[in-house]
């Protein structure tokens, strides 16, 4: 059976989630959940964060998963990728911060990128995010995000393996299906 590495990205309340858990559901594979959701919805609070301290989480977030990536030889599917936190440390102002920080933890994203099979990118703004506490309900702030996002995935993931997923595919089952179509036509090595 093929190895396939999935990675989901797109801003908060894109629907990323309900897709990692659809994917992984239907090839029996595993799934690397958000590491910043699960400490969110644990009751971390995350404004209690300074900017240095926020800056470190991203560098960590970014190297675990990379690890992660790098150790598994097994089908995965990620709820975000390396490149996410990338966004989220440019989308904060931090590469005026630290430059240099911010050279290699692209470096850093943009490497672990390579272990993906498929980045699957979800369109901004087909769901109004959710007030729950584990992101932000503000459409602008998300599309300031998905913005930074995408001129990142369009810049550093091959065409082939950026699926970008159209408008059409507008409910969970939809995307699914895209999704899942379009791995049955890769040929990956087992």
């Amino acid at each position: 059976m093929p190895i396939h590495r999935v990675g989901v990205t797109g801003s908060a309340g894109t629907g990323k989630t309900t897709l990692v858990t659809t994917v992984s559901r239907a090839l029996g594979v595993a799934i690397v959940p958000e590491a910043m959701r699960a400490m969110l919805e644990a009751g971390f609070d995350f404004h209690t964060l300074t900017r240095a301290g926020h800056m470190d989480l991203l560098r960590r977030q970014t190297d675990d998963l990379a690890r992660r990536l790098a150790a598994s030889g097994d089908s995965l599917v990620t709820d975000r990728t390396p490149l996410d936190f990338a966004a989220f440390w440019l989308s904060n102002g931090y590469g005026v911060d630290d430059p240099a920080a911010t050279a290699a933890l692209l470096e850093r994203a943009v490497a672990a990128m390579a272990d993906y099979t498929a980045v699957v990118l979800l369109p901004w703004g087909r769901f109004a995010p959710a007030a729950d506490g584990v992101r932000s309900p503000n459409p602008w702030l998300q599309l300031h995000f998905q913005t930074v996002l995408e001129g990142l995935c369009r810049r550093w993931i091959a065409p082939d393996r950026l699926w970008i997923v159209p408008e059409s595919a507008a409910d969970p089952s939809a995307r699914a299906d895209w999704v899942l179509d379009r791995l049955g036509r890769v040929a990956v090595p087992a």
